[in-house]
């Protein structure tokens, strides 16, 4: 019994072990790999080979998009309920983790959102609006002041946080709370040499009588008056036109390009678009020659170059950085920016170096957990009571039988099992073992000396007749008792399993408590530390 317990121990020790570290791994270590293995600014290659030590000839810019906070639009549920709120805040714990352990530890100059904050931005009331911007504040780690931490911070708008033209047209309070708290749709600021230029795409393509479509067409044509100042990024949410087909690169998930575009039929207002149109594409590209354009909205990686009459101009769009948007490798991107280009110098479009880089896939680490908890349900019921000596003791048992058959049918036996017999024996598990006994035989008297000879094989003839005589009776009770013994037998070996079962699963109990009890303090000291702290 303290050899089985001491096998059971053991593999407690080894689970116990081996869920620790998948907890750690999947709650912790996951988070470190891009910035201490996977990825790096891009411009830190350039630095090696230039035989520069300082990086302070660039800006580093951290890139984040469509994060789209959970909320009742998501799944169509009633606000507060489990299943939304759990929902909730494993989606907003793995973001705040990939924010703060994988993408902060680079150490941005500036941080760039792309665009949808929220999931039913404009469809929220206040009061849930207001509620779904304090969770974005804090899984990004926002100030008062919009930054993160003392990082200047940027925001462009996407669809899920102001609508298409056909929503926002109808719904001036929803822009107007978007701005008060992420700044104005249609802005221009500089980073390092370089001016980005962010747009409002979801109304590019509106109604161009109407004021949304009018608001963002007169910037642009605002700032392409001086086109020429610095070299441009341009920012949109919603990618620029590009056929079916097109190929995306190798980080494409899916290789689906979806060209869907409607309007409403009354207004001509768009209600949903997945790429500005091809003549709007143009003329922003024609219009603020940028070297660069940025976007989001895909929630799917691509990278595809643009034909413009000023050039080649190269769109990457990021994917998503939330595991729940259909992305199972959600991503950002480091920009390294110049401070200082000479403008007559030529391929601006090289001075800009871009480096795509992925998180945990959070899918991948729940399935691991699953199975994990298939193998230690499996190893704790089936593995055997004497651990992996299971193996000698079945060829052991399996020698003793066939010892047996050879016995039985042998003519001429042994000097060392003369005096012997066999007695079947079943333990717990109801596996049969021979358990070899001595028999206490009386010492011969000197008279019957020379009616035995070596090993009993000459007996006296009376002898032999009582003996011949003793084995048939046995046969005989044998026969007679045949059907009841075959029963007793089998209900002995049943009750036998039933008990081993009973045994093993209170087993199983006792060692899951013990492996909760050491893992599941982990687990929560991990989520809620990362929740919690600044």
């Amino acid at each position: 019994m303290l050899g089985k317990m001491k096998h059971h121990h053991k593999l407690t020790v080894a689970l116990c072990l081996i869920w620790a570290a998948s907890i750690l791994y999947g709650e912790m270590f996951a988070f470190w790999l891009p910035s201490l293995f996977t990825c790096s600014w891009p411009h830190h290659h350039l630095l090696k080979t230039d035989g520069v030590e300082s990086d302070g000839k660039f800006t580093k810019v951290a890139i984040v998009t469509d994060p789209q906070l959970m909320d009742k639009t998501s799944f169509r549920l009633s606000s507060k309920t489990l299943a939304l709120e759990v929902a909730q805040f494993y989606t907003d714990i793995n973001m705040r983790r990939s924010f703060f352990h994988s993408i902060l530890p680079f150490k941005p100059d500036l941080v760039l959102f792309l665009g949808d904050y929220f999931d039913g931005g404009p469809f929220l009331p206040e009061d849930e609006w207001q509620e779904s911007l304090s969770r974005f504040k804090h899984v990004f780690g926002l100030a008062s002041q919009g930054k993160v931490e003392d990082i200047p911070t940027f925001y462009i708008p996407g669809n899920h946080d102001l609508g298409y033209s056909r929503v926002a047209s109808h719904k001036p309070d929803v822009i107007d709370r978007y701005e008060k708290a992420f700044g104005i749709r249609n802005r221009r600021f500089m980073v390092g040499s370089i001016e980005f230029i962010s747009v409002d795409a979801q109304a590019i393509d509106g109604n161009p009588q109407k004021d949304l479509a009018s608001d963002v067409w007169k910037f642009v044509q605002n700032v392409s008056s001086d086109a020429k100042s610095h070299p441009r990024v341009l920012l949109t949410h919603i990618p620029l036109y590009r056929p079916d087909q097109t190929p995306c690169g190798p980080h494409r998930g899916s290789s689906i390009i979806d060209q869907r575009f409607w309007r409403h039929i009354q207004d001509q207002e768009v209600i949903y678009q997945n790429y500005i149109t091809l003549e709007s594409s143009k003329k922003l590209l024609e219009l603020i020659k940028p070297i660069l354009v940025l976007s989001g909205h895909d929630h799917d990686q691509c990278t595809i170059t643009h034909k413009s009459k000023s050039g080649s101009v190269t769109e990457h769009t990021l994917g998503t950085i939330s595991w729940q948007q259909g992305n199972i490798y959600p991503s950002f991107m480091l920009l390294s920016v110049p401070n200082a280009v000479h403008q007559n110098s030529s391929d601006l479009d090289k001075m800009l170096h871009t480096q795509l880089c992925f998180l945990p896939s959070q899918l991948f680490i729940y399935m691991w957990y699953l199975s994990l908890i298939v193998v230690t349900l499996l190893a704790l019921l089936l593995w055997p009571n004497h651990g992996i000596s299971f193996l000698n003791n079945a060829a052991d048992c399996i020698s003793n039988v066939m010892k047996l058959s050879f016995l039985s049918g042998a003519t001429k036996e042994k000097n060392e099992d003369e005096n012997c017999e066999y007695e079947m024996m079943w333990d717990a598990e109801g596996s049969m073992h021979l358990v070899k006994k001595v028999l206490q035989t009386p010492l011969k008297r000197q008279s019957d000396k020379s009616l035995v000879e070596r090993g009993n094989a000459v007996m006296r003839a009376a002898a032999r007749k009582n003996t011949s005589e003793q084995i048939e009776v046995v046969m005989d009770s044998n026969v007679n008792a045949g059907a009841g013994g075959s029963d007793s037998l089998m209900r002995s070996a049943s009750k036998s399993r039933t008990k081993l079962v009973i045994q093993r699963v209170i087993r199983t109990i006792m060692m899951i408590i013990v492996i909760a009890a050491f893992n599941v303090p982990i687990y929560m000291m991990l989520l809620f530390k990362d929740w919690i702290e600044q």
